[in-house]
């Protein structure tokens, strides 16, 4: 009976590797291209699977893509995990995040916001959910005004890394500096007109 239980423990981790395997295969080819191009037999090269084992995991592209946007997005939580108030650990992790591809990804996908809505509108609107909870919880103890929110998303965002550190080419030093500058100018006028 060990040997059979054994048996079924190491099929069942098996399974689950060659699914976290598909997983990230969809993931890294969604860096590369627009999901609407992402097939099932690249994924499966990829993923060094058949198409049929993507199947039998997700039973469509759909299910992948859904599959897909659901391990992303536990994936980035966890590598932005802070202790809230910490917002130096927080802005690193987040820069970390986006200098490793993170940020090559997200504005991937909010490109195709425009040009294929119905493929991106619910990634896009997951991932900007997870960024606004991320600053909820990480500026918590200082504040919960849903204004100043706003302004502590956008000082984090994205675009914002983006235009600092892909257009104006900045170091990662400088990029850090700067965000946080964006940060303390917001929390130090957040009771100001």
């Amino acid at each position: 009976m060990k040997a059979r239980a054994y048996r079924m423990a190491a099929r069942a981790e098996g399974v689950q590797a060659t699914r976290i395997a598909i997983l990230d295969a969809c993931l890294m080819l969604s860096t590369q291209q627009p999901i609407a191009l992402i097939t099932l037999e690249a994924v499966a090269v990829q993923a060094r699977v058949s198409v049929q084992t993507i199947l039998r995991h997700f039973a469509s592209k759909a299910g992948l893509i859904e599959a897909t946007v659901a391990y992303g997005t536990e994936l980035i939580a966890a590598a932005r995990t802070a202790e809230p108030g910490d917002i130096d650990s927080a802005v690193r992790r987040l820069l970390d995040q986006y200098d490793a591809g993170e940020g090559k990804l997200a504005l991937l996908l909010l490109a195709q916001e425009e040009t294929d809505p119905e493929a991106v509108a619910t990634i896009a609107a997951t991932g900007k959910a997870v960024h606004r909870r991320w600053v909820e919880d990480v500026f918590a103890p200082y504040t919960n005004d849903p204004a100043v929110i706003d302004l502590l998303v956008i000082a984090t965002d994205v675009y914002t890394w983006k235009l600092l550190r892909r257009d104006r080419g900045l170091s990662r030093t400088d990029t850090e500096a700067r965000v946080h500058a964006l940060i303390n100018a917001i929390l130090d006028r957040k009771g100001s007109p």
